[in-house]
């Protein structure tokens, strides 16, 4: 069976137009707001809240170092939305894809374009995952511009030590920050991905990733089982604060990224596997 004239698998469903089609979608709008609004909603919350006392500044906890300075306020709410909001944000852009076009019937129409599925995965993983960084990279960003303007471009206090940092010495740090929860949310976008090669419904492959996380979270607070909790993929996740310490540690993030994409990798495997093999039909 010959292909039509002028027909050419690498041509099929251009990034460009599935970048247009989800920047279009609802819930990138509404979820995007929700990050840029977040830290101008604790701004306000921290302005009008109550003065912390001098024994909480004492407590060197994260959060009442929050408004030392704009690095400081940056890292609170890294720190605040690491492990759910922009988990939910990830899977949200990850699960929704493969899941929504199963939801609205048009899966089946756009195999039969053709286009090939290990290249529908490709692009619409590719895409996924440029909204999830963006996702993750704009909030901190938006943290640190706000926190500046409302506390001031200060010298960084470390949490737990109470350490000044010179704000320049830590401004390339929060870079690794950043690119280190990039690194660990690659888990969450692998599983929503692969969940959402398996269903037609786009919010169970939200919850289910969503719902696998928070499972790990409390596997993790199992102390019984010792050093096995050092696979689980949230162990890690807040290994980005030794970043910020004195004297930068790469101990905890190697392993952490490590261990995220080794998983990530494995779950996008078995999506891509499973997805050749999926009667779109039925």
């Amino acid at each position: 069976m010959t292909a039509a004239t002028g027909y050419a698998a690498h041509r099929t469903l251009p990034l460009r137009v599935e970048i247009v089609r989800q920047f279009k979608r609802r819930r990138t709008v509404v979820m995007f707001g929700l990050l840029l609004a977040l830290p101008w909603i604790l701004v306000i919350a921290f302005q009008f809240g109550p003065e912390p006392s001098e024994q909480e500044r004492s407590s060197l906890r994260i959060y009442d170092l929050a408004a030392a300075s704009g690095l400081n306020f940056a890292a609170f709410v890294l720190s605040l939305s690491a492990s759910f909001l922009l988990v939910v944000a990830v899977a949200l852009f990850c699960g929704d894809t493969v899941a929504s076009e199963a939801n609205w019937s048009s899966l089946r129409y756009l195999l039969a374009a053709p286009v090939p599925r290990d290249r529908l995965l490709r692009q619409k993983l590719i895409v996924a995952l440029g909204y999830s960084a963006a996702a993750v990279i704009c909030l901190p960003l938006m943290a640190l511009l706000a926190g500046t303007l409302a506390f001031g471009w200060n010298d960084i206090q470390v949490p737990g030590t109470g350490e000044t940092i010179p704000a320049l010495d830590v401004l390339p740090r929060f870079g690794i920050v950043i690119g280190y929860a990039l690194v660990s949310q690659l888990v969450v976008a692998a599983l929503a991905f692969l969940i959402s090669t398996m269903t037609d419904s786009p919010l169970g492959a939200v919850g289910g990733a969503v719902g696998l996380w928070i499972v790990s979270n409390i596997l993790q607070a199992v102390e019984a089982l010792g050093g096995l909790r050092e696979f689980l993929p949230t162990f890690w996740n807040n290994a980005w604060l030794d970043a910020l310490a004195p004297e930068l540690d790469w101990s905890g993030m190697t392993k952490g990224a490590a261990v995220s994409v080794t998983y990530a990798a494995i779950l996008i495997a078995i999506a891509f596997r499973r997805f050749r093999r999926k009667d779109v039909v039925s």
